[in-house]
């Protein structure tokens, strides 16, 4: 009896030996890569950092500019357009706009063919008009320059009513468009901007709606 006894304490005796052991080891191999038991970190992270400048979008609501391009009128071709407009942005994606274009008339097929005949003087040639539209920001984004700069865009569409004067009378108008603005800096906008100026005319003997195609581009600041 006292020798299984003497044999077990031995057992435990060596085991516990053993245990210690063990542990020493991995306490010196810890130490060893930082103090630390945890295991070592094999790979270091190196992220490479850019410098990336904040978007510069204009806080004031106002915006006024002027504008050039060419209109089609119905029935007598093309010519150079110009004018300015007023917008006030209610919030980021809606705004009301005023514009006031003036172009002059050519001549149509008729008066080409005829030679002699006009069929308007050169007072009533002026196309002049002006009308208020609400718009809307359809898809803001923004347009990269590079790695490091970018501008605010946003494709809108319009629509309103107002005024054409031509051939000596005025006519009830809708315009219909849309556009793009491009936000160069904190206070200067681009536009590229397409529109339909309708309205009915019976100026050729028959009473129809005409559709006048305007394509311009522009500029516009904000205050």
């Amino acid at each position: 009896m006292a020798h299984r006894l003497h044999v077990l304490l031995l057992s435990i005796a060596a085991a516990g030996a053993s245990l210690a052991t063990m542990t020493a080891r991995a306490q010196d191999q810890g130490d060893a890569v930082g103090g630390s038991s945890r295991a070592p970190q094999v790979v270091e992270p190196e992220v490479e950092r850019r410098e990336v400048k904040p978007v510069k979008v204009p806080s004031e609501n106002f915006e006024i500019g002027v504008f050039v391009g060419t209109i089609g009128i119905e029935d007598f071709g093309s010519s150079l357009v110009g004018g300015s407009r007023i917008a006030y942005h209610f919030t980021e994606d809606l705004f009301a706009e005023f514009t006031v274009g003036r172009a002059t008339a050519g001549t149509t097929s008729y008066e080409d063919l005829s030679g002699a005949a006009q069929l308007l003087t050169d007072d009533e040639r002026n196309f002049t008009y002006y009308d208020i539209s609400a718009g809307w920001n359809v898809l803001p984004g923004e347009v990269f320059f590079g790695r490091t700069h970018a501008m605010p865009t946003a494709v809108y569409v319009t629509l309103g009513v107002g005024n054409t004067r031509f051939a000596g009378d005025d006519h009830f108008t809708v315009p219909i468009g849309a556009g793009l603005r491009v936000v160069v800096t904190n206070w200067l906008a681009l536009h590229i901007d397409a529109r339909d100026h309708m309205f009915k005319s019976d100026l050729l003997g028959t009473s129809k709606l005409t559709q006048n195609l305007q394509f311009t581009l522009g500029a516009t600041a904000f205050f």
